[in-house]
């Protein structure tokens, strides 16, 4: 079921890293208090670096157990291990290298140079299982599948919007973004650098409990108002990514500048 929209709108792209990574570190400590661990999902790009930059320079990142933390990526470059571009490689750079997490529970998508090679599609269909195989009860019995496939029901997931706005590697109508039926799938000819990609299908986005999709910038503005303005998500993936339990739109004032104002509240932290 589709959870509608919150949004909060921050003055600039700094406050907003800041703010959204002190809302991130107080939803993996309630978590980890009810339920002794946790669950992200992370995304890469310009706005999601800057929030993991703000959680390693925030005290209070040391609230986390970062041991009882599984890490997640909503979609990778499907490029070699260790490769610049590739966002497992600029998050270990912006906090995990910085942080005490368990190398067991970082779930990287496959490598170019990894076990399957150049076979995007091989690669994707292992991420999937490593998905299933990580899902709890909880999934079994609610909306957290696709196609009866299950996924873990993550606390967190994290997407930036990108100006045609796509989220994840879900590209407006591309057929990743018409997948009912896989959890993950391999992208071909991605319009934007490198073209082959790895990503989460809306179906796997959904399972989670929150979403929180990032746009910061005067070049997001435009994709920002379609995707809440009731478009359909074939044209504008960003519609149909949605939380089970709650949507939250984290924007700064120069991405939120073409949205009606009754659409958000003043801004707060």
């Amino acid at each position: 079921m589709s959870t509608a929209p919150q949004l909060v709108v921050h003055r600039d792209k700094e406050l907003m890293a800041q703010a959204a990574a002190a809302r991130l570190i107080t939803r993996i400590v309630d978590a980890q208090s009810s339920r002794g661990e946790a669950s992200v999902v992370l995304t890469g790009g310009r706005n999601g670096n800057g929030l993991l930059a703000a959680l390693a320079a925030a005290p209070a990142r040391d609230a986390i157990d970062w041991s009882r933390l599984d890490l997640w990526w909503g979609d990778e470059r499907f490029l070699p291990d260790g490769d610049p571009d590739r966002n497992v490689t600029q998050a270990r750079e912006a906090l995990l290298d910085a942080v005490p997490l368990d190398p067991k529970r970082v779930h990287a998508m496959p490598a170019s140079d990894g076990p399957h090679g150049s076979d995007v599609e091989a690669a994707a269909a292992a991420y999937a299982a490593e998905l299933a195989a990580a899902a709890g009860p909880e999934t079994m019995s609610s909306a957290a599948t696709a196609a009866g496939v299950p996924v873990p029901a993550f606390d967190v997931l994290m997407l930036g919007v990108g100006p045609d706005t796509h989220v994840a590697s879900l590209f407006p109508e591309l057929p990743a973004v018409r997948e009912t039926e896989r959890t993950v799938v391999g992208v071909h000819g991605a319009p934007k650098p490198p073209p082959t990609r790895v990503t989460l299908t809306l179906p796997a986005i959904r399972a989670a409990r929150e979403v929180w999709l990032l746009a910061a910038g005067e070049d997001k503005a435009e994709a920002a108002a379609i995707a809440l303005s009731g478009a359909g998500e074939i044209q504008a993936p960003a519609a149909g990514a949605y939380g089970r339990s709650r949507t939250l739109w984290l924007l700064d004032a120069a991405a939120a500048s073409q949205l009606p104002r009754t659409l958000y509240p003043s801004a707060t932290p």
